[in-house]
């Protein structure tokens, strides 16, 4: 039977079922283990928490019953401190312990910082695990944790994560409360499923998408890298993560639960990957539900429905959160992007339409070389339409962005750090200056703070305010920080034009970039004026063929030959460090790469200067062909060594007398300081046109009408010389002041009919007989000196004095009081060539700083009588706030007046002064901007419709008086008075002035016979280019002038503040006003620098260049023979003697060396100073006084 069985096996095989290894160990699941190790690991890790904190109740509870109960008294002081010190050791172990796990977690430290970057980075990894065996792999798996790579990544990950796990549990201030948190609970469904799965032999894919949760900590992730700075970007990516996070994560339930199927059979389960279940969840959450994709589970199902509560609540909320973050992103929030070798500015501060465009026609001027500078502007509110337009228009070299200068942050994006400069603009027009100043200075100490050796240039209004710039430890005018004082400049230009008249027309349009295009149509004066508007202010270094030359002679070859003005050079210091900027200077020689500063239409014209070769471009005739040749690096080297250039040409220079006038004091209160004045032009005649005289001035000698040619020959002959100027060969040594005065008494003879006439406006008669103002001359006739000229002549009582600094004449502080005058007292005073300043002001507006106004026109390079006496018309309250800053400046009055009323004009004189300014300190209203000029304008038409008596004011007075003033022996030698005053205008539109305004617009509003259309610019329009209306406007281009050029705003203020220094900033700063110092040899040299004059061309030492003379003959002749450098002329604009011709003038700049020159035209002259003769006054002992430092 046994083969039979075993043949019937071999035969008839018996049929058994074998199921695959991979689907016999499924058939077991085991996801409750994995399941279990999560929820028996929180259970643990939470009993343990409890019992610790059961254990540590009861020992707190037991210690102070301990100590309560009685025992043994010597017992305890043994056991205390062994407990005491248990304590404190473990209280500093685990303190210790906390902070060090502290640190660790937190993004403060670098070692933090890396800490979360790295857990964050691993679990994105580890997500991305998740993501790759949701997609190949089923829910559970039968594998070897050996040959699974996936896992065993993973499981490291784990233990980085368990080992986190444990310091933020140590770190943890409260241990239950870190038990139940969130990223907890990541942890204990994650990482023991990963330890398991090694004992088991499979891998569940269980709660592994918790990993999403982590990409809620990315917004704090990216602001410990400091990457988020904004409070829009923080908030976006918060909605963003939790958004993902959520979406990613119910991904997963909905994965993990459709494919395992219901429990506990687990038959209904469906094949669904995890980026189909992302789709359906993303679907489902935004109510489309397409019905492709749907969960066929109950859990899934149940799932969904609570789930739908939460998602719809999270995508009906964020959604829209984050396009309306994403849609109303500024489009000007991004970042500038630097390129590399281009330059780039940042501009701030006032940011508007106005103040923009007006920057941008003077930066990006056709003008200027190569401009290679992108434009960043920074400003907190979006541009409007027009300002957006503009920045379209110049798109390639400007960009915008929204942001505050305040914002460390901003400041980054536009690359502040890396900027060639900031520029901070000023609103002009604010009512409250003071504030605004301080805003643009809290701008610049933002500046500075985020980059401190970054160059700023910024606009200011008030004077006074510089002061806190200096208090700004960076803040260094040597590295080129700079500031543009708005008041200090506007009120500097306007009192140079009240010592040449036009000269503020000119200035402002020499660092303006214009462009001139003359025309047949226009009238003759306009295309001579536009020419001159084509000139700008450049800087270029001087050839080596200039090397060796004295200023004069390459002046006179940059003007000849090059067709250039050269104004200036910069003069360094014996280190070579410290370096100044001469303005004509006399005698000093042109050095080795020397900057000189130009006057040119364009920078293309200034390189002339460098190219210039006198061995390639001397026989030259035209200055075009003047290029760069190839010997210009050595051959001027060579014959400046060899002595070529060594041409000693004695360039005589000539002291001029200035035309002198005289004021008749009468009937005056014994206590005020009367005013005297000489203006520092030469004399001229009066060119009489309508019966008026006043376009020009003259000396008259008015002699007593009964005996009329009693005048001694020394008076006349000072009359004659007063028109002449005589060459004066000085020695080449200064010599001591005994030579000195030694030489002046050998040429007393031939000069003596210059200090006669400079002592016959010193020599008045007074209404006090024995007044403290009489003096005995050589000849023992005893003269009376007027009460002003002897308080300011008695040199036995006081001397002259100027500032610490000897830039300004100064003087001991006087009160308000003793200067102020009423009306009366003002009618009685013949005022004569002063200066009066129509001040319109409320007791509380904002201080325009009349010091800046007064403080040019009191140079201690005029001598103390040419200094023009100032006296003010408004209210005496806002003046009393001045005052303390004017207080040390001699020869102020004050009228407590109105500018509108006609008695105090007349009372003051208004048709004998050499300038009438108007200005006002009124705060203008926001309701209608052109109304803030409306007092200027006002006071300048009151004053044109006045009418004035055609005389000199010389009151009759009894001629025995007069005898025995003059003559107390009963000689009379001269008669009656001598008055030599100028003569007033009869019509006031004929009296100078200058009006101040704050809108370019009004300025059609000045005179009413011209023509200008409303929509003219200012520069365009008559009033400017007269001289008789300056707008703060004008001043705007001095941002680009100064940034381009540093030194150019140093030469300008000192064209026009009469020589401010940083020296003297400083003391300003300290808010004393000036302060009086002892004269030395070293501050005595400071008043030999050049200032601003006009010479006339109808007589004096050029009248020869007045008949049909060409301008470069003049300019040659003068710079020869009176060391002058004429700038321009100041010209009538009409020129015929119509009883219709109007007595303006125009401004001329720089014109050509073939422009026809006529004998009514005033020249522009940078004179040199003139230390001439001093007034020696005679002691009663008939000896001399000794000499004065004017």
């Amino acid at each position: 039977m046994l083969p039979e069985r075993q043949c019937c096996a071999q035969l008839c095989p018996v049929q058994t079922t074998t199921m695959p290894p991979k689907t016999e160990c499924l058939q077991d699941r085991k996801w409750w283990c994995f399941l279990l190790s999560s929820v028996f690991t929180f259970l643990a890790g939470l009993l343990i928490v409890l019992l610790w904190r059961f254990f540590a109740f009861l020992f707190t509870r037991k210690q102070p019953a301990e100590l309560a109960a009685p025992g043994c008294p010597n017992s305890e002081p043994k056991k205390e401190p062994k407990r005491q010190g248990k304590q404190e050791f473990e209280g500093t172990f685990m303190t210790e312990a906390k902070d060090w796990a502290g640190e660790l977690i937190s993004g403060q430290t670098t070692t933090g910082r890396i800490l979360v970057v790295l857990v964050f980075i691993l679990s994105i990894a580890s997500l991305i695990i998740y993501f790759i065996d949701a997609s190949n792999e089923e829910v559970e798996r039968c594998q070897k944790w050996s040959h699974n790579v996936t896992q065993q990544v993973d499981l490291a990950f784990n233990i980085f994560f368990m080992v986190y796990y444990f310091i933020r549990f140590i770190a943890a201030s409260d241990k239950l409360w870190f038990m139940l948190e969130m990223y907890s609970f990541v942890d204990y469904f994650t990482i023991p499923p990963s330890f398991l799965s090694i004992y088991l032999g499979r891998t569940w894919i269980g709660l592994r998408f918790l990993r999403a949760l982590r990409l809620m900590t990315v917004p704090d992730i990216l602001q410990y890298l400091n990457i988020l700075k904004t409070s829009s970007s923080i908030r976006l990516a918060q909605l963003v993560s939790i958004f993902i996070s959520v979406w990613l994560t119910a991904a997963g339930i909905i994965h993990l639960l459709e494919n395992s199927g219901d429990p506990f059979e687990f038959q209904n389960q469906q094949r669904l990957s995890y980026w189909t279940c992302v789709y359906f969840l993303i679907v489902t959450m935004s109510t489309v539900g397409y019905g492709d994709v749907f969960c066929q589970t109950i859990l899934g199902r149940t799932f969904l429905v609570f789930f739908l509560l939460v998602g719809l609540a999270i995508f009906a909320s964020s959604i829209p959160e984050i396009i309306e973050l994403v849609g109303t992103r500024s489009k000007y929030g991004g970042e500038f992007r630097h390129e590399h070798g281009k330059r780039h500015i940042v501009v701030c501060g006032h940011i508007t339409y106005e103040s923009v465009s007006h920057f941008l026609k003077d930066f990006l001027h056709e003008d200027r070389e190569d401009v290679d500078v992108e434009v960043v502007f920074l400003h907190r509110k979006p541009p409007d339409l027009e300002l957006e337009g503009l920045f379209k228009r110049h798109f390639t070299t400007v960009e915008f962005f929204q942001g505050s200068i305040m914002n460390p942050i901003d400041l980054q994006r536009v690359k502040v750090h890396e900027a060639d400069a900031c520029l901070v603009l000023a609103n002009k027009y604010c009512q409250d200056p003071d504030a605004e100043d301080a805003a643009n200075i809290m701008r610049v100490i933002s500046i500075k703070n985020y980059s401190d050796d970054i160059r700023v240039i910024i606009q200011l209004m008030q004077y006074h305010n510089k002061a806190y710039l200096l208090n700004i430890p960076s803040w260094d005018w040597k590295q080129g920080d700079d500031v543009i004082c708005l008041a200090e400049l506007k009120l500097g230009f306007i009192a140079q034009s009240c010592l040449a008249p036009g000269f503020s027309t000119m200035m402002a349009n020499l660092f303006a970039m214009r462009s001139f295009k003359t025309s047949p149509d226009t009238q003759a004066w306009q295309n001579d004026y536009l020419q001159g508007t084509g000139c700008e202010m450049y800087t270029e270094t001087l050839s080596p063929s200039f090397t060796g030359m004295t200023f004069p002679q390459a002046s006179e070859l940059c003007f000849t030959k090059l067709k250039l003005l050269l104004l200036a050079i910069e003069i360094k210091g014996e280190d070579g460090r410290d370096s100044k900027i001469s303005i004509n200077p006399r005698g000093s020689k042109i050095q080795a790469s020397t900057q000189g500063f130009f006057i040119a239409q364009s920078a293309d014209e200034v390189k002339r200067a460098w190219y210039y070769c006198k061995a390639c471009h001397e026989e030259i005739r035209d200055e075009t062909l003047i290029k760069k040749c190839k010997c210009k690096n050595y051959v001027g080297m060579i014959m400046m060594e060899t002595g070529m250039l060594a041409h000693n040409y004695n360039f005589e220079v000539a002291t001029f007398r200035k035309g002198v006038r005289a004021i008749q004091m009468v009937g005056r209160a014994n206590d005020h300081p009367p005013p005297t004045e000489t203006p520092p032009t030469l004399p001229k005649r009066v060119h009489n046109i309508r019966g008026d005289v006043g376009k020009e001035k003259e000396i008259t000698l008015l002699g007593n009408k009964n005996t009329p040619t009693a005048m001694p020959n020394s008076i006349m002959s000072a009359a004659k010389q007063v028109n002449k100027v005589k060459p004066i060969n000085r020695p080449a040594d200064k010599g001591s002041p005994n030579q000195n005065y030694n030489r002046a008494q050998q040429e007393e003879g031939s000069y003596a009919g210059y200090q006669l006439a400079y002592e016959v406006k010193k020599l008045l008669p007074t209404t006090r007989g024995g007044s403290a103002g009489t003096n005995i001359n050589s000849n023992g006739i005893q003269i009376g000196i007027a009460d002003d000229q002897a308080k300011d002549f008695d040199f036995e009582k006081t001397e002259m004095k100027y500032d610490s600094t000897g830039m300004f004449h100064w003087s001991s502080a006087k009160s308000l009081e003793e200067c102020i005058l009423d009306r009366n007292q003002a009618a009685m005073t013949v005022l004569n060539g002063h200066v009066v300043v129509c001040l319109f002001a409320d007791p509380d507006s904002p201080l325009i700083g009349l010091r800046n106004l007064v403080m040019p026109l009191r140079a201690s390079n005029f001598h103390y009588h040419e200094l023009k006496h100032v006296v003010i018309v408004g209210a005496v309250d806002y003046i009393r706030r001045e005052w303390k800053m004017l207080q040390n400046l001699p020869k102020i009055s004050v009228l407590n007046g109105s500018p509108l009323s006609r008695a105090d004009l007349r009372a003051v004189n208004v048709n004998l002064c050499d300038m009438c300014v108007i200005l006002s300190a009124k705060v203008p209203s926001n309701d209608d901007p052109t109304l803030a000029d409306k007092e200027a304008i006002l006071a300048s038409l009151n004053i044109k419709a006045m009418t004035f008596d055609d005389t000199i004011g010389v009151l009759t007075q009894d001629e025995t008086a007069v005898t025995k003033q003059f003559d107390p022996d009963g000689l009379n030698c001269a008669g009656g008075p001598i008055v030599l005053q100028r003569r007033g205008s009869v019509y006031g539109a004929n009296v100078p002035m200058i009006t101040e305004l704050v809108n370019d617009s009004n300025v059609q509003f000045l005179d009413q016979d011209d023509d200008d259309d409303p929509d003219t610019e200012l520069y365009l329009t008559q009033p400017f280019a007269c001289g008789t209306a300056f707008a703060v406007s004008v001043l705007d281009s001095l941002m680009s002038t100064t940034y381009f050029n540093q030194n150019a705003l140093t030469l300008i203020r000192s064209l026009i503040t009469g020589g401010a220094t940083p020296e003297l900033e400083l003391i300003l700063a300290e808010g004393a006003g000036l302060r009086g110092g002892y004269s030395t040899d070293e501050s005595l040299a400071n008043r030999d620098r050049c200032r601003v004059g006009q010479i006339s061309l109808y007589d004096g030492p050029l009248a020869q260049f007045g008949e049909a003379g060409k301008y470069g003959d003049l300019f040659v002749s003068a710079l020869k023979s009176y060391g002058m450098l004429c700038i321009g002329l100041y010209r009538f604009r009409d020129r015929s003697s119509s009883c219709d011709a109007s007595s303006k003038r125009y401004v001329i700049t720089n014109p050509p060396d073939d422009f026809s020159l006529m004998p009514t035209d005033q020249v522009f002259v940078l004179m040199q100073f003139d230390p001439g003769l001093e007034y020696k006054p005679t002691s009663r002992n008939g000896g001399r006084a000794k000499d004065d430092n004017s």
